[in-house]
C-alpha cells in the first residue's frame, strides 16, 4: 500500500457552511426562496399571535370583568381571529417543511453524483492510501448528516432567527426597559452556547473520522474472513475491531456529551429568565417605570416565552449542524483531491488504409493509429501495432524510494514477454506504468516510438487489455459482463468471445445460460470460471496489447490447462505482457525477464536462459523457489 503523507487541513465551519449553501443554490434557488417567504409567514403569524393576545386582553377580556350581562361575540370573533393567525403560521411551516425535504434529498443526491463522478477522476493512488470502508463512508454516513441538516436544521435554525428577530421587535413596541433586561440575559446565553458548541464541534470531527475507521476495518474483515478464520485470527480481529470501535466511542461520547449540554442548560436558563421578567415587569408596573397594562405584560411574558422556541431550536440543531459540518468537510476533501493528471494530446483512432496512406474513419475499421498533431497544424497518423519500449526506467510510489531501477526491456509487435520474480520485485508495477496508472520518476516508456506522457490516457488504456490474478465481476447478467470490455459490442460478438476464451463451455451449463445473473462478484462461479469469464471481456475489447498478471496462479491445473487455451488463443498475434508463478505457463515466451529488487538481472528465451545456469535456472530447476 502506498503510504498516505498527505495531512488534511479542516475548514472553517462556516467556509464549509458557504460552499455547501451553494451548490444548494445552483439548483434549489426558487425553492429556497418560498421556503424563506414561508418562514417569514410562519414566525410573523407566530409573533402576531402573541401580540394579539394583549388586544384580547385589554380591549375584550378586561372591559367584561364586572358587566352583569356581558356580551362575549366580540372576544369569540378576536379569539377566532387569533386562531386564524395560528393557522397561517402551522400551513406555512408545513409548507417550507415539505419543501425542504425535497431540497435535502435532491441536494444528497447531487453531492453523491459529484462525489461519485469525482472519485472515477481520481488515480489510483488515493485507493491505495485509503480504505474502501472510509470512502464508502462519505456516500453514506457523512451524506445523511448533510441530508438531516438541510432538512430539518437549516429551516429550523431560519425560523429560530427570524422568529427570534421579530419577537425583539414586538418586544420593543411593549417596553424597551424589560426588552433591554431580556437582551442582556438572552446575550449571556449565547455566549455559553459558542463556548459549548465551539468544544463540541472539535469532537463531532473526531466523531466522523472515527466512523470511517470502524466502516473501514468492517469492510476489510468482511472481504477476509476466510483468511480470518484459516489462521484462527477471530480473537485478534475483535480486539483490533474493540480498539477501533472504543475510539469511535470515546470520541462520539465527548461529542454527543458536550452537545447535550446544551439543552438542559439553556431551558432551565430560559425558566428562570420567565419568572425574573414576570417580576421585574410586575415591580415596573408597580412603581410606574413603565406604563404596562396587565394586557402587555401578558402578551410580553408570552413573547419572553416565545424566545423559548428558537432558542431551544438553535440548542438542539445546533449539534446536528456541527457534526453535519463536519461530513461535510470530509466531503469537500474528497471533492477537492486532484483528480488524474491528463496533458496527453494523442489519441487513439479508426482508420482504413487508401493507397497506402492512413485515413481517419468513424466506423470501427479494426484498424487503429494515434493521431499526433503538431505545433506547426499538421497532423501524423502512426500506425497501432504493440511495439512497447522502457528506456533507463525509475520508479517509486514514494519520490525517495526507488522501488524499480534503470529498467531497459522492448517487446515488439506479436511477442511475447514475460517476467519472473520473487514477490516484491517489480513485476506489476511495471505492467502499472504502461497503463499509464503511475508516472515514472526517470527514463522514457515509448509506445510504437511515442512517449506514453503524449498519449492520452483514455487511449493508451483502450489500447490495453489486462487480465488480472483476481477478477472483479459485477452485478447482472453474464452477458453484460463479458460486454463491459465493449459496450457497442453485439450479441454475436459476445458469444464469438466466450468461445474464444473457452468460457461457453460452462455457461451453455447454467441455467439461464449467458442471460444467468451473477451477483457478489460472481458468487456461485469457480475461480477458473470467473477467470475465463475475465479473458472473454478482454477479448471482446480486441485490443493489439495485453497484460496477464499471474492469471493462472489461484486455479488448479487441470483448469489451468483449460484457461491457459483461452488465453492462448487470446495472446495470438498481439503483444503479450505476462507474469507468472508457474514457470510452465511461460516456456513458450519470446524474451523472459528475471527481475529482483526492481532490478532486470536476466533476460533471455526459455532455453538461453537455463544455459546461463542463473537465477532462471535456479527456479526452473528448483533449487529456488518464488515466495
Amino acid at each position: 500500500m502506498i503510504p498516505n503523507n498527505r495531512k488534511f487541513v479542516k475548514s472553517s465551519p462556516m467556509k464549509t457552511l458557504k460552499r455547501l449553501l451553494k451548490i444548494m443554490l445552483q439548483k434549489y434557488k426558487l425553492q429556497l426562496f418560498i421556503v424563506f417567504i414561508a418562514i417569514l409567514v410562519s414566525a410573523f403569524a407566530n409573533v402576531r399571535g402573541s401580540l394579539f393576545l394583549q388586544v384580547v386582553i385589554d380591549d375584550y377580556i378586561t372591559p367584561l370583568l364586572g358587566q352583569s350581562n356581558p356580551d362575549f361575540s366580540g372576544l369569540m370573533k378576536a379569539i377566532m381571529t387569533m386562531a386564524l393567525i395560528y393557522a397561517v403560521g402551522i400551513a406555512g411551516t408545513l409548507f417550507y417543511n415539505l419543501i425542504m425535504v425535497k431540497v435535502s434529498e435532491g441536494t444528497q443526491k447531487t453531492i453523491r453524483d459529484n462525489m461519485f463522478t469525482h472519485m472515477e477522476s481520481l488515480p489510483l493512488r488515493y485507493f491505495d492510501a485509503n480504505s474502501d470502508g472510509d470512502i464508502m463512508s462519505h456516500f453514506t454516513n457523512d451524506t445523511d448528516t448533510l441530508r438531516q441538516m438541510i432538512s430539518q436544521s437549516i429551516p429550523n435554525l431560519l425560523m429560530a432567527f427570524v422568529t427570534f428577530v421579530s419577537v425583539f421587535i414586538a418586544m420593543f413596541s411593549i417596553s424597551i426597559p424589560l426588552t433591554i433586561f431580556v437582551m442582556v440575559s438572552v446575550s449571556l446565553m449565547f455566549v455559553m452556547l459558542r463556548f459549548i458548541s465551539k468544544r463540541s464541534g472539535r469532537y463531532f470531527g473526531d466523531q466522523q473520522r472515527d466512523l470511517g475507521k470502524v466502516n473501514g476495518y468492517v469492510e476489510e474483515m468482511m472481504h477476509g474472513q476466510k483468511v480470518v478464520k484459516v489462521f484462527n485470527h477471530e480473537k485478534k480481529a475483535i480486539a483490533e475491531f474493540d480498539e477501533i470501535n472504543e475510539n469511535l466511542r470515546e470520541s462520539a461520547a465527548k461529542a454527543n456529551g458536550t452537545a447535550n449540554m446544551l439543552m438542559p442548560i439553556m431551558m432551565n436558563l430560559l425558566n428562570v429568565q420567565y419568572v425574573l421578567v414576570a417580576i421585574v415587569g410586575g415591580l415596573f408596573a408597580v412603581y410606574g417605570v413603565s406604563a404596562l397594562t396587565v394586557g402587555m405584560i401578558a402578551s410580553f411574558l408570552q413573547l419572553s416565552r416565545s424566545l423559548n422556541g428558537p432558542i431551544s431550536q438553535i440548542s438542539q440543531q445546533i449539534n446536528f449542524v456541527i457534526m453535519a459540518l463536519a461530513g461535510a468537510d470530509r466531503i469537500f476533501q474528497l471533492l477537492d483531491e486532484e483528480p488524474e493528471v491528463d496533458d496527453g494530446y494523442v489519441t487513439l483512432v479508426n482508420v482504413t488504409e487508401e493507397n497506402g496512406q492512413l485515413v481517419e474513419s468513424e466506423q470501427r475499421t479494426g484498424l487503429w493509429a494515434w493521431k499526433h498533431p503538431h505545433e506547426d497544424g499538421s497532423t501524423t497518423y502512426t500506425r497501432l501495432t504493440g511495439d512497447v519500449r522502457f528506456e533507463d526506467v525509475d520508479f517509486g510510489y514514494d519520490a525517495n524510494q526507488m522501488v524499480l531501477h534503470d529498467i531497459n526491456l522492448y517487446a515488439e509487435p506479436g511477442q511475447k514477454v514475460a517476467f519472473v520474480g520473487a514477490t516484491g520485485a517489480g513485476k506489476t508495477t511495471i505492467t502499472n506504468l504502461i497503463n499509464r496508472f503511475y508516472d515514472i520518476q526517470d527514463g522514457k516508456i515509448r509506445y510504437d516510438g511515442i512517449n506514453v506522457k503524449k498519449i492520452k490516457k483514455n487511449s493508451l488504456r483502450h489500447s490495453l487489455g489486462i487480465v488480472l490474478q483476481d477478477t472483479h465481476l459485477f452485478t447482472g447478467s453474464i452477458k453484460e459482463n463479458i460486454r463491459y470490455g465493449r459496450l457497442d459490442a453485439t450479441d454475436e460478438e459476445v458469444y464469438e468471445a466466450a468461445k474464444l476464451s473457452n468460457a461457453d463451455m460452462f455457461i451453455q451449463h447454467l441455467p439461464e445460460k449467458y442471460e444467468t445473473v451473477i451477483t457478489g462478484d460472481g458468487d456461485g462461479l469457480s475461480q477458473g470460471q470467473r477467470q475465463l469469464l475475465a479473458i472473454a471481456r478482454a477479448a471482446i475489447a480486441d485490443p493489439p496489447v495485453m497484460i496477464m498478471d499471474e492469471a493462472t496462479s489461484s486455479i488448479d491445473t487441470r483448469t489451468e490447462s483449460i484457461v491457459q487455451t483461452g488465453m492462448d488463443r487470446l495472446m495470438e498475434g498481439r503483444t503479450v505482457f505476462v507474469i507468472a508463478h508457474r514457470l510452465s505457463t511461460i516456456q513458450n515466451s519470446d524474451v523472459i525477464m528475471v527481475m529482483d529488487h526492481g532490478r532486470i538481472i536476466e533476460r533471455g528465451d526459455h532455453d538461453s536462459l537455463l544455459e546461463e545456469h542463473g537465477m532462471y535456472y535456479q527456479l526452473y530447476t528448483g533449487k529456488v523457489e518464488l515466495d
